[in-house]
Formats: C-alpha cells, structure tokens, sequence
C-alpha cells in the first residue's frame, strides 16, 4: 500500500533547537490481528507506543537528499497495542534542520515535521487508520537542546504540559521512498576506565575511537548536573584536546531528577576515545555508571585479515573500525568535528576494500541515489547529501566538485558490481555516469583533457610545503587521468547495459592520446607515475615503474601519495616489479608509514600521515593552528586493505564473472611475513587464501565457492569450488 500520510506540524513555534513529540491518544475495542506503523519526518524521529520504542533505528528516517528522497519506515507494533494507546513520535533536528545542514539565510524558521498511519486489522476482518492530521498535538520534550555537531541537553524534571493541536502541511509526497538502505543502529558496548589528566581533569578513556554516544545510569538528587566533552586524543601532555572539532561542541548535558536517571542522546551522534567530566556532582565517579555504545549502519561483516606481524594485525583492526565509524547512513570522512558528511572523494578510494570487509551493497545503492539525485547539469558533488546553492558558484573554491570526487559516480557502482554482480546500481546511475563524463568534456579548457577547472588535487600529498592540503601532482594531470579513467568504466558499464559506446570508445582513445602527449613520460610524483600505471596511461610501464621506484627510493623510502595516489601506489609497484617495495612500504614503521600511527596508539585510520607527531604535538596547517583540519577517524588511506585482499592474498574478482561467479587467486608472499591470511564472505560462500612459511617452502590453503583460476608463480590451477593445499618448496 502506497504511504501517503500528510505531514503535519506544531502550531506552536518552539525553541529553534528544542525536541518536539508530536502525539495521538486512542482506543481499541476489538481483537487485533495486525497493527503496522508506517513513518518519516523532516528531522530525526523515534517513535514510541505507550511509552515504549517502536523499533531499535536509530537516527530514523536515515540522512538522504531530502528535498528529492525521503526514506520512510514500517514497523510491526501487532503486539504493543492495548485498550487505551498513546502514540508519540518525537522529533530532533538531526540531518535535516541542525548544524550539519548548513541553513541558508530565510531557513531559520523551517519546522521539524512528520507523517505517519497506523493501520490496524481486527479479527472480525475490519480496518482502522489512524494518521497524521489536525487532532495530533504537540508538546516540548524534555530534550532541550539537540544538534548533530554540537550534542544534547536534557531536563529530567522538564514536562511539559501544554498541549498544542497540529496544522498539516503541503510537501511534496513524491519524494517518499521505503526504506532502501541499512537501518542504523547501536552495536558494540563499550565499558571506560577512568584517569585523571596531568592538569587534574577526570577523563574517561574508552581505548576506542569510536562512533556513537555514552549511555549513563547514575542515581542523583533533583538538580545535579552532569556535563560530559568529547575528544579523540589526548595532546602531547596527557590532557584532554578537542581543538580539532572546531565549531562542534561535542557535548552531552543533563540536568538529574531525584532518584535513577538514564541519560542516553536520541538524535546525536560523536565521534570519541575521551569523555571529559566537565561538570558533575562532587563525591567521586564510578566508570561502571558509563557504557560507551557504538552506532553505525546495520552492515554485516565478511572480511577477515591476519598475519604474523601483529602492527599490521593492528592496521587491519583500524581499518574495520575506521570503516564501521564512518559508515553511518552515508559514507563520512570523520565522525566527529563540524563535518561528518558524505565526501564522494573518500568513498571511492575506499570502494573496494568496502566491499570486502562488510556487506555494503544495500548501502551503496541507496546512497549512489542520492548522489544522482543531487548531481545537477552533470555536476556530481563533493559531498552528498548535499544542499546546492546557485550553479554560478560551484566553481567557487570548496564549494566546486573536482576529479577524483565527482568519478564516485562510476567508481563505487563499478566495485559493488565486481564484489556482489549487481547490475541494478549500474543500470540506476548510468545517466548520471554518462552525465559526468559529458561535463568533464564540455567545460575543459583543452579538448580531449580535463583542464582549466577546481581541482582539490592529491589531498594532503605529503610531496608538498609541510601544512599545505595539496601535494605537488599537477591538478590538470590528476583531472585528465581520471576522466580517460571513468571514460574506460563507461565504456564497460555501458556494454554489460547493453548500450552502444563506440563514441565513448573513440573518445577514450582520444583522451588517451591526448594525455600521453601533453605528459609524456615526464612524470614528477609518485601519484602521477601510480595514476599512469593503474589507469593503463603510459606509453611505456617499465619506465614508468622505474620512476616510481625511483621516486620512493630517492625520499628515503618511503611514500609521498595523499588521498588520490595512495590507494593505487602499492598496486602500482607490485604489479609492475616492484613487489619488495610495495611490502617495504606496507611493513614500514617510521613517518611517513600506515604503521607509524600504530606505533602512536592510533584505534583508527587517521587524516593525514602525521596527525600527531612523535612528540606528541599535532600536524599544523599553513594557518599554524591544528584546529584547521586533523581528524584521527578517516578511512581513506585504509584502502590499502584492498592491495593486502587482492595482490598479497590474490583474491581477485573477475570482470567478465562479477559477484565471484568465477574468481582468480594469485597470491603473492613475502618472507618478511611468516603468513598472511585473507577471506570474504562472498554471496556465493567464503573465499579465503592463506599462505605461510614453512622449513621445505611455502604453504598454501585455499578455499573457494566458486570455478577458480589458482596462480602460483608460472604455475596455473583450474578449480571447482573447495579446498586445496599446495606446496612450493
């Protein structure tokens, strides 16, 4: 049955950042055979029948490009129904209305608002609905504050007890879709210990940056008050350090009743290792009144990653959780400052390891709708959801898409085809794919290239003034190499949707050409030399890889990539004859390295190589102060798990048998490692490669569920699904 409630509001105008619970008392007289609640709101809901929640969706109804999707929810409540019933959905700014949605001048008044009908079937084979309409009222929560960056205050002694009829209002009903991707929810419980800082503040340490909020149970007297502040870090002196937030407070607050008081945020969420007591009645803290719970999409685990050297198995600790973190609704780049938004950029370089590590494709569908949803006029954004303002200023510094970014339109639909064999996320973006590829050629200052357009370059490349947010590869190579490299995927999605691309064919060609001539073999960076092998655009690989190494070797070896090079570097090196390097890369500790932030404490992938520094002072920006940019919960460079997956494990996914119909293992080892173990919980079974040294040679164990091509040096296998040892010696 089609959801087509009407949305209503209070009639009352409430404190801008106050909770509303709009609510709807009734009677049922009958034997009930089925209730179902159907809901959404333009904000943050949780809904609640007699006083108990409907459902464990947190966040409901999920962050979308909410002026052109609303995702909306169905709830079994058949066993919640009494004689006399009272339905409340209470609502918080959330996404829609809060700090996070970046208000334009006159949306300052824009109210909270929510549709909803609960449809009850009776034994006797009769109906009721009741639904959103003038006979709703309102009241303020006790929730009297509530924003996504900034945190929650409530009032265990606040009621409100005026009671305000509702008003309905005309939005569009067009835009309501069933709930397409993940329900987020809470996951993992987390128990603190509690220290004391150097300068006398009472911390408590979680071990874990996490993604979430702290649930805590404390027995008080009418009016304590506690006051709680997030942090990742702690700075070089062992004191509590939030400065990286920025504008985000980070803040939980409560005033107590008499008595036991709960205390867990509803439309919030931070991102945190360290709670600060800023405020709290005096006589001491007990840790086990506090239990950190973690809170991301419902996405199921299938990806496993061990080895003997226990840094590394601390890498791929970071990466999962990085990964979890970041994977709430959307795809963010940090969790916890005045940001945590969709950055199309950091999802695809992350793209493919994803999908190894965690079932993602229900959560990639949904979100690749909304990036078409709010691409416009071929633009794909910098980040989605995304509010654009007028088109005159999207080239306008920060506010412009760039390469790199905008080609998350093919890349994440082309890795979630090879891993899972959907087509459907193909078929659903391809005009919005076609769109970019048409944009980057029709606003290009050189034809057949992609320049003379806002490029944010290789992100935080460390080949680049120290401080500065983009390295030193040139912007119009980077903008060139991608656009003949979502020409390429074009082309291929094009054909498996059975479309004719010979213009496309002809334009690569071109694009192709055109790049080798403008740059030849003159390439400057480790990011231009791995971006030239991996996209197949060089006219000659063995020199190009020369470079390469040679580049590494020159720096000391070590690494130079920022965001656009450095999921591609280690491929680059390894698949061109360079393998000891890209392990020496892998298994290198000191800065720059992924291990040098392990060797720190690190819980979790960090923004840049050298968020804090070996004296424990933090990265600076070319402003001097920390606080620019320095998130300590990005994912990106964990896309290196994707190299450790498909080259040092050798699972490959095969383009002509995506969804691991057919599969390839290649395994590649490397005595520095005694043994590597990878596996994926693919939808046709588990896939799992393992190799480790022994005293005759090398042991392998392979399993697969699927007709398999096993490489073993100039040794080839052709396999049905099973298990299999092999010996090299």
């Amino acid at each position: 049955m089609k959801f087509n409630a009407d949305f209503i509001v209070s009639g009352k105008k409430y404190d801008f950042s106050a909770c509303v619970i709009f609510y709807k008392e009734f009677e049922t007289e009958k034997k009930i055979k089925s209730a179902y609640l159907t809901a959404t709101s333009l904000g943050n809901y949780e809904a609640r029948i007699n006083s108990k929640r409907v459902s464990d969706y947190v966040l409901a109804p999920g962050w979308t490009q909410v002026a052109k999707r609303l995702q909306y929810q169905t709830y079994d409540v058949t066993n919640m129904l009494k004689k006399k019933n009272k339905l409340e959905i209470e609502v918080g700014n959330g996404w829609y209305r809060g700090g996070i949605a970046a208000l334009r001048p006159g949306q300052e008044d824009l109210p909270v608002a929510v549709a909803a009908e609960l449809l009850i079937e009776y034994e006797d084979g009769t109906a009721e609905k009741i639904t959103t309409d003038e006979t709703w009222k309102t009241k303020r929560s006790n929730i009297l504050y509530s924003d996504c960056y900034n945190g929650e205050t409530w009032d265990f002694n606040y009621v409100d007890r005026r009671a305000v009829p509702c008003k309905k209002i005309k939005w569009d009903k067009k835009i309501l879709i069933p709930q397409e991707g993940e329900k987020i929810c809470e996951h993992e419980r987390i128990r603190p210990s509690l220290i004391t800082a150097a300068n006398g503040d009472k911390i408590l340490d979680f071990g874990q940056n996490m993604t979430g909020y702290v649930k805590i149970s404390v027995n008080a007297k009418k009016g304590d008050r506690y006051v709680l502040e997030c942090a990742e870090i702690l700075d070089k002196d062992g004191n509590f350090f939030n400065g990286n937030y920025r504008s985000a407070k980070a803040r939980m607050e409560f005033i107590c009743k008499d008595g036991l008081n709960v205390f867990k945020p509803k439309f919030t969420f931070f991102g945190f290792r360290y709670l600060r007591l800023t405020e709290c009645p005096k006589g001491g803290i007990d840790p086990d009144n506090f239990e950190g719970i973690c809170v991301y999409s419902d996405i199921k685990k299938t990806g496993y990653l061990n080895c003997s050297n226990e840094k590394l198995n601390k890498l791929f600790d970071n990466i999962f959780w990085g990964q979890k973190d970041n994977y709430l609704d959307v795809p963010t780049d940090c969790p916890q400052r005045d940001e945590r938004k969709g950055w199309t950029g950091d999802a695809q370089v992350f793209a493919h390891a994803a999908s190894f590590n965690f079932d993602v494709l229900k959560f990639f569908k949904k979100w690749m709708h909304d990036v078409s949803a709010a691409s416009m006029d071929g633009r794909v954004p910098k980040l989605v959801p995304a509010r654009w303002e007028d088109a005159s200023v999207l080239d306008e510094g920060l506010l412009s898409n760039s390469s790199a970014w905008g080609d998350a339109i093919l890349i994440c639909p082309w890795q979630m085809y090879l891993t899972y064999g959907d087509t459907e996320i193909l078929k659903d973006n391809f005009d919005t794919m076609k769109g970019w590829v048409d944009y980057m050629g029709r606003v290009t200052k050189d034809k057949y290239m992609f320049t003379g357009h806002f490029q944010f370059g290789d992100w935080l490349g460390l080949d680049a003034p120290e401080g500065s947010l983009a390295g030193s590869t040139r912007k119009d190579f980077i903008g060139t190499a991608f656009y003949a490299y979502s020409t390429s995927l074009l082309i291929k999605i094009g054909k498996i949707l059975s479309h004719d691309m010979k213009e496309y064919e002809k334009l690569y060609k071109n694009i192709k050409k055109q790049f080798i001539k403008a740059f030849g073999e003159n390439y400057e960076t480790q990011t231009e030399c791995a971006l030239a092998l991996y996209f197949d655009l060089t006219a000659d690989k063995k020199k190009t890889a020369e470079r390469l190494a040679s580049l590494v070797r020159d720096c000391g070896m070590h690494l130079m990539t920022g965001f656009v090079g450095t999921p591609y570097l280690l491929h680059a090196l390894s698949e061109n004859g360079y393998q000891d390097i890209a392990y020496s890369l892998l298994l290198r500790e000191e800065f720059p390295s992924w291990l040098y932030s392990v060797n720190a404490g690190a819980t979790t992938i960090w923004e840049h190589w050298d968020g804090q520094k070996t004296d424990g002072s933090l990265w600076y920006s070319t402003t001097g102060q920390c606080v620019d940019m320095n998130s300590f919960n990005h994912y990106a460079y964990g896309a290196v798990a994707d190299w450790v997956y498909g080259y040092a494990a050798g699972i490959k996914r095969c383009e002509e048998a995506p969804g691991f119909e057919k599969a390839v293992i290649e395994p590649h080892p490397d005595k520095r490692l005694g043994h590597l173990t990878a596996s994926v919980e693919t939808r046709r079974g588990k896939i799992s490669s393992k190799w480790s040294y022994t005293n005759d040679g090398i042991r392998y164990d392979i399993t697969t569920p699927c007709e398999t091509e096993i490489i073993l040096g100039d040794k080839h296998y052709h396999v049905e699904a099973g298990d299999y040892i092999f010996y090299e010696r």
